[in-house]
């Protein structure tokens, strides 16, 4: 499993490989005592102004999907996952001479979607949901997919779909 968060809290880590470039793009308010990405500034910003969204998604993603392609080349076993949040609003992921893909959405309905991200977090609602308005809605996300686990019931129901889309990719 190859996770573009991951990755990006990996270079946006004190040290981290993004952490100057981020600097130069968004000023020196974004960058934290301890010398880690000022997460909290850095959303405020982004989320209140597109256009430093854009600066930090033009330092960040380039970076996040070559370390994400050196992974995925050396990833061992029948398939990979490459968890990308933000698949459906850029898309940039879907190149087909990069990999085969098969995407996979994993849904739930929007309030499920705003308590687990604040309960996750630590955001507050308003916040959340300022998020989700600049993100692909859940009709967009389905109808780009190959595949869509539900995953607002019981754990033993998501397991269960996990476990049959396992094996069609396995037998595939």
């Amino acid at each position: 499993v190859i996770d573009a968060d991951d990755i990006s809290r990996e270079l946006t880590k004190s040290g981290g490989a993004a952490i100057e470039a981020i600097r130069s793009a968004l000023g020196e308010a974004s960058i934290a005592a301890d010398g880690s990405m000022n997460r909290t500034a850095v959303r405020t910003m982004a989320f209140s102004d597109a256009r430093v969204r854009a600066r930090l998604e033009a330092v960040l993603h380039p970076m996040i999907q070559n370390l994400a392609d050196s992974r995925l080349r050396e990833a061992p076993g029948a398939y990979a996952i490459y968890v990308v949040p933000l698949w459906w609003e850029k898309r940039a992921h879907a190149s087909p001479e990069r990999h085969a893909w098969t995407v996979i959405n994993v849904d739930c309905d929007e309030e499920t979607q705003v308590r687990r991200v604040m309960s996750r977090s630590g955001l507050k609602r308003d916040e959340v949901l300022a998020i989700m308005s600049t993100q692909a809605t859940r009709q967009q996300r389905r109808d780009l997919s190959d595949h869509t686990i539900v995953n607002d019931g019981p754990i033993g129901q998501t397991e269960a779909q996990v476990l049959r889309l396992h094996q069609r990719l396995i037998d595939s």
